[in-house]
């Protein structure tokens, strides 16, 4: 892997006070002293050890709540301390709209660094949370065409080497992908260690459910280190007779361990901290879907320890 590849991901600082220091010569201090040599010790080894996951978010269709699902996620990990970072990959370019993006920020990505315009490290944004970064997809958002975009994903090697360097550098990558099984969706799934499907709770989820699955079976056949974390219902509405049917045929046909055991609420206040350019998670913790998030990113988290 390139070395250079290797230092693209900002140190983060905890930003822990200092404690109260003895003096220098007393057996305390020189204690202390090798103590925290040690512990300093085994921390560089365990980061050299640690290997992040790469989380792919993927659906048949749009408007399922799939980057909404991957912002809220990679924002949950992020306020339980998880050094996450969220790639956009799909030319909508969604993401940069929820993220939690600092004011006058780039809007350059990692089409932009495909293209061999921008370097690495400058599409690397940071957010309002200091354990989140944010790479967009870049200028493809503003094209019509993305074919360009999507054919270099597809032969290139420059995507697999910048999701080994981020898996290398952070806890949790979560990857925004576009709709459907194309190249640029496939490409990412063979880079990713696992896969989370988000699904609308609409009658049109019966038909789409299957080909998405059979599109993930065909990539697990040869790359059998990926795994399915689940099938997770949104928008859910209490009280609507058809999301309560299609819920139930979705329950009832979909084995329960390929189905998360609660679904993400249809809430305003999501709709709204997307408006604002701000995770729902952050803006308005309180909200049931909120809760949902943080709840997912808590069973996901657990899942992932090694």
């Amino acid at each position: 892997m390139p070395p250079v590849l290797r230092s693209i991901w900002p140190h983060f600082s905890l930003g822990l006070p200092l404690a109260t220091r003895p003096s220098a010569g007393s057996a305390t201090h020189r204690r202390r002293s090798i103590n925290s040599a040690r512990t300093r010790a085994v921390r560089r080894r365990r980061a050299r050890d640690r290997v992040g996951a790469i989380l792919a978010v993927v659906s048949q269709k749009g408007g399922v709540g799939k980057t909404t699902t991957a912002v809220n996620l990679a924002a949950a990990f992020a306020r339980r301390g998880l050094k996450t970072l969220i790639v956009d990959v799909d030319p909508q370019g969604s993401v940069r709209y929820g993220a939690g993006l600092r004011q006058g920020h780039s809007t350059l990505g990692f089409a932009d660094y495909l293209a061999g315009t921008v370097a690495l490290r400058d599409v690397i944004l940071p957010t309002s949370l200091p354990w989140l970064r944010v790479m967009l997809v870049g200028s493809v958002a503003d094209h019509a065409d993305h074919s360009d975009y999507s054919s270099e994903i597809a032969v290139g090697d420059l995507l697999p080497q910048m999701l080994a360097v981020a898996r290398e550098r952070c806890d949790i990558v979560v990857v925004d992908t576009p709709p459907g099984l194309g190249a640029v969706t496939r490409r990412v799934l063979e880079c990713s260690d696992r896969v989370l499907v988000p699904l609308q709770c609409e009658p049109l989820v019966l038909q789409t459910t299957p080909q998405i699955l059979r599109g993930i079976q065909s990539v697990v056949a040869t790359h059998p280190a990926l795994v399915f974390d689940g099938i997770l219902l949104t928008m859910y509405e209490a009280g609507n007779a058809a999301c309560e049917r299609t819920a139930a045929h979705v329950r009832q046909h979909i084995p329960a361990k390929l189905l998360f055991d609660f679904t993400i609420p249809r809430s305003a206040a999501v709709s709204d901290a997307f408006s604002a350019g701000v995770p729902a998670v952050v803006r308005s913790p309180a909200d049931p879907a909120s809760q949902a998030y943080v709840n997912l990113a808590t069973r996901l988290a657990e899942r992932f320890r090694p």
